[in-house]
């Protein structure tokens, strides 16, 4: 099936499960990682208009809307509303508003926003540069791209580890919680696959960002992008 079709079916069925796999699965460190990004994204006084890509249960989003200036409004959207059905409960009473959409075909007008932002969805884009265009479209001139996605170290050894826990150690995990063993299968090989940096970076200023920063977290198996319109 389409990719798209294929990651909506997927999150549908883990959504009840994603956010404590998520936190057993990195030991507790996705927290921190979010807390970094959320610190590039809220970094002024004034209020901001975000738009938090590939949603999912709006971890992201509920922690920009605790950190962001009174008067902010996070715009959270997923491909899968099962996993927004889950965000939905974790939102109440926040300015946050959860929608089904597509990163690839954006609703939004020109310009509409002063943060886009997301956490580790990026690579399930299934055309990464246009999604990347349609972020860069719906940013206000001077606005800021903040993007959180797992990747992996590049140290030798240190990867040998890593690709042991995540073929092999991850899925059983995943697969015990969710009972859902393709999903664990297709995370950890969708991060594998993702571009480095040194491939990524060339891709943002080809969609047309500039002052693209990159940073790395634990080895390399969090990376956070920042870029300007």
């Amino acid at each position: 099936m389409p990719k798209k079709e294929g990651i909506r079916e997927l999150f549908d069925d883990i959504a009840v499960k994603y956010d404590r796999f998520n936190h057993i699965s990195s030991f507790g460190a996705d927290r921190s990682w979010r807390r970094k990004a959320v610190r590039a994204i809220a970094d002024t006084d004034q209020p901001i208009q975000v738009l938090d890509v590939a949603t999912g249960t709006a971890d992201f989003a509920i922690a920009v809307s605790r950190k962001a200036a009174q008067g902010s409004q996070i715009t959270g959207i997923d491909l899968s509303d099962g996993m927004l059905e889950v965000g939905r409960k974790k939102c109440q009473g926040l300015p946050i508003e959860l929608e089904v959409g597509d990163a690839e075909n954006l609703r939004f007008t020109d310009g509409s926003f002063d943060r886009v932002c997301v956490a580790f969805g990026v690579r399930n884009f299934e055309n990464l540069m246009q999604g990347l265009k349609e972020m860069l479209r719906v940013l206000r001139p001077g606005g800021k791209l903040v993007i959180l996605e797992l990747s992996y170290p590049k140290n030798r050894l240190i990867f040998s580890f890593y690709k042991f826990y995540s073929l092999k150690v991850l899925p059983r995990i995943g697969a015990g919680m969710t009972g859902n063993k393709g999903a664990f299968t297709y995370l950890p090989d969708s991060i594998l696959k993702f571009p480095l940096p040194e491939k990524f970076i060339p891709m943002l200023t080809e969609a047309g960002f500039s002052s693209v920063k990159a940073r790395q977290f634990m080895f390399g198996v969090c990376r956070m992008y920042i870029a300007v319109k």
